[in-house]
C-alpha cells in the first residue's frame, strides 16, 4: 500500500505507535459500560496526570462538608460550629487550617477566624428566678430567657434574634459575629438557627441553606456547574484548579472561570474574546462595506443621512469623507475650520491603520467561527459512523475491531475544538492588547510564525482525517476498507500529537518567557475533557479523596 506524508512521521511509524501495548494513545478504550463516543475514565492519562473530580449533589453536599470539617475537628478537638468557622475563614482548605496551626499556632489561628472556645458557665445551670441585665436593651430578664455565647458575652434572646434577622437578611448569615462592642466572635450556628427558627422558620432555613452552600460558594475546589437551566450539581477538583471538566449533566466548562472550556486561550484572553464578539462582531461583514471607522475609537460608523458631518457613540465628530476629526460646528456646505478637498500626506496611514485593526480582528473571528460551524456538522457524523460500523460487521469481514472509526471520530471533534480555540489565544497572542510591552516586533514575527505554522500543520491534518471519515468505507471492497483503516489510525494519532505539541509551544515558547500570571491555560488532555465521577461516599483515610454517590433522581436545590 502506498504511503501518504502526512506532515509528522511515516504511517507504519505512527501505527506502530499508536498501538504499542505501553503507550497511552488517549483514545476512548471499547467497553461494556459506554459503547458509545464518551471519552475514557481510565487512570492514565497520555501526556499528563489525571486530576481527581467528583460530582457533589444536593444529598452528598453535607457529607462533603462533615468530611472536612471532622478533620479540623478531630485535629484540634473542637465542636462542629468552630471547625466550620474555621474552614469558611480559610474558604474550606484544610490544608491551609493545618499550615496555619503548625506555623502560627492555635491561638493565632482561632483569633483570626473570630473562634472563641472559652469555657463559660451555661445560663441553664443559674437560678431561674434570678434576673440578669441584657447589654443591649438594657431589660432585666430571667436566666432562661438570655443567650451567652462562646466570646462569653449574655445577650436577651430577642436582642440576639433580632441581630441575628438583620445579617440573614443583608447575605451575612455565613459569619455573623457577636453583638459585643469591638467583639469579632463568630456566633454559635446552632444557637443562630434555634433563636431564628422560633420567630421566622423561613429565615432559619435560609440561614441553614447559606451555611450549606458555603462549601461551594467559598470553596476554591469547589464549583457549581454553570449549566442553563442549573442542574443542581457542583464539581469537586482536588489537584488542579487550571482545569477543563465535565459534569454529570454532560456540561462541559472551564473550572477556573466557568465559561464553556477555552482552551488553549486563558480565561483573560477568552473573557475579551466574549466581550469583543458581543460588542463587534455581529454584523462585521456588514461594517467592513458599509461604514467607515471612527478615528478616536476605531468602531465603525454607519451614515444614514446626507450631511457628511458624523458622530461616533463615543462623541468623537469627524468627516465622512475623509474621515477625520472634527469639532461639533457644521452647515449643509462645510464643516467649521475643516477642509478635506486638498491631498494631504500622513493621514492615509491613520486611516489604514484602523481599518488593518478591523480586518485582523476579522480574520480570527471568521477562522473561529469557521471551525465551530465544521464541529457542528462533524458531530452530525456520528450515527452515520454507527450505521458503517454496523454495516462492517454485517460483512464478516477478517478484522473484527472497528474502535478506529469511532477513535478517530473523537480525535477529529477533540482536535477540531483545540483549532478553533486556538484563533481567539493568537489575536491576543501577537496583539498589542496584552503583550505590548513584553515582546518585541521582531520577537513578535518569530513566535507568531513558529505558532503559526503548528497551527497550519495541524488544521491540514485535521482536514484530511475529516475526509476520510465522510468517505463511504462501508462499501469499499476488504482491501480498500483496511487502506481507510490505517490512514485514520494514522492522523488520529498524527493530530493528538500536533494538538500536545501546540500546547507545549504556547506553555514554553510563547508564554513561558512573559509575565504569565492572569494567562495559565488548561493543559492539553489526549482523552478530551476529564469527566467527574460519581462513587460510594467514603473518606479515605491515607489518600483523604472524597467520594460521593448519590441517586440518578435525586432532587436539586
Amino acid at each position: 500500500m502506498e504511503e501518504e506524508d502526512y506532515g509528522y512521521g511515516s504511517s507504519e511509524d505512527e501505527y506502530n505507535r499508536v498501538y504499542d501495548d505501553d503507550y497511552d494513545d488517549g483514545f476512548e478504550e471499547e467497553s461494556d459500560e459506554d459503547p458509545q463516543f464518551s471519552g475514557s475514565n481510565s487512570s492514565s492519562e497520555g501526556y499528563h496526570l489525571r486530576i481527581s473530580l467528583y460530582v457533589i449533589r444536593k444529598e452528598s453536599l453535607l457529607a462533603a462538608q462533615k468530611d472536612d470539617m471532622q478533620r479540623v475537628m478531630d485535629l484540634l478537638s473542637i465542636k462542629e460550629h468552630h471547625a466550620r468557622t474555621l474552614l469558611i475563614h480559610h474558604r474550606w482548605d484544610v490544608d491551609k487550617v493545618i499550615s496555619v496551626f503548625v506555623e502560627r499556632g492555635v491561638e493565632r489561628l482561632y483569633l483570626e477566624a473570630g473562634v472563641s472556645v472559652l469555657d463559660n458557665t451555661d445560663l441553664s445551670s443559674s437560678d431561674s428566678l434570678s434576673q440578669i441585665t441584657c447589654g443591649v436593651c438594657f431589660e432585666e430578664f430571667p436566666a432562661n430567657e438570655m443567650t451567652k455565647m462562646d466570646c462569653g458575652h449574655c445577650f436577651c434572646n430577642e436582642c440576639w434574634t433580632e441581630h441575628f434577622i438583620v445579617k440573614i437578611n443583608e447575605g451575612k448569615s455565613r459569619q455573623i459575629t457577636c453583638m459585643a462592642h469591638k467583639c469579632h466572635s463568630i456566633c454559635d450556628e446552632g444557637q443562630i438557627r434555634d433563636l431564628v427558627s422560633a420567630k421566622d422558620p423561613v429565615l432559619a432555613a435560609k440561614f441553614e441553606r447559606f451555611l450549606l452552600e458555603s462549601y461551594i460558594e467559598d470553596n476554591k475546589r469547589v464549583q457549581w456547574c454553570p449549566s442553563v437551566p442549573h442542574c443542581g450539581n457542583a464539581i469537586r477538583v482536588e489537584n488542579d484548579g487550571y482545569c477543563e471538566v465535565e459534569c454529570a449533566c454532560g456540561k462541559q466548562f472551564c473550572f477556573s472561570c466557568s465559561s464553556e472550556a477555552h482552551s488553549p486561550c486563558s480565561c483573560l484572553m477568552w473573557q475579551l474574546w466574549e466581550k469583543k464578539c458581543q460588542d463587534e462582531s455581529e454584523t462585521v461583514n456588514w461594517f467592513t462595506t458599509n461604514t467607515k471607522l471612527c478615528p478616536k475609537c476605531s468602531k465603525p460608523v454607519n451614515k444614514d443621512g446626507g450631511c457628511n458631518h458624523v458622530r461616533c457613540v463615543c462623541g468623537q465628530s469627524f468627516c465622512w469623507l475623509c474621515g477625520a476629526a472634527t469639532g461639533l460646528d457644521h452647515n449643509w456646505d462645510s464643516i467649521a475650520n475643516h477642509e478635506c478637498g486638498r491631498y494631504k500626506d500622513g493621514h492615509e496611514q491613520e486611516v489604514e491603520q484602523a481599518r488593518k485593526a478591523l480586518w485582523r480582528y476579522t480574520h480570527y473571528y471568521n477562522r473561529n467561527k469557521a471551525h465551530l460551524h465544521s464541529l457542528k456538522a462533524e458531530e452530525k457524523l456520528k450515527e452515520k459512523l454507527l450505521q458503517k460500523i454496523t454495516t462492517l460487521e454485517s460483512r464478516e469481514l477478517e478484522t473484527k475491531d472497528y474502535s478506529w472509526v469511532t477513535n478517530g471520530f473523537y480525535r477529529l471533534t477533540r482536535s477540531r475544538r483545540v483549532l478553533s480555540y486556538s484563533y481567539p489565544f493568537a489575536y491576543f497572542m501577537f496583539g498589542e492588547e496584552l503583550f505590548k510591552n513584553e515582546m518585541t516586533s521582531e520577537q513578535r514575527t518569530i513566535k507568531q510564525n513558529l505558532f503559526e505554522d503548528q497551527q497550519q500543520q495541524l488544521e491540514m491534518n485535521i482536514e484530511r482525517l475529516s475526509g476520510f471519515l465522510a468517505e463511504p468505507f462501508a462499501q469499499y471492497p476488504e482491501d480498500k476498507v483496511m487502506e481507510i483503516r490505517m490512514k485514520i489510525i494514522t492522523l488520529s494519532g498524527v493530530t493528538d500529537n500536533l494538538c500536545a505539541k501546540l500546547y507545549d509551544c504556547i506553555d514554553k515558547d510563547l508564554l513561558g518567557p512573559l509575565e504569565r500570571a492572569t494567562h495559565i491555560i488548561a493543559r492539553y488532555r489526549s482523552k478530551g475533557v476529564e469527566k467527574a465521577t460519581e462513587l460510594a461516599h467514603n473518606l479515605s483515610a491515607k489518600t483523604g479523596i472524597l467520594s460521593l454517590y448519590v441517586s440518578p433522581s435525586s432532587n436539586i436545590f
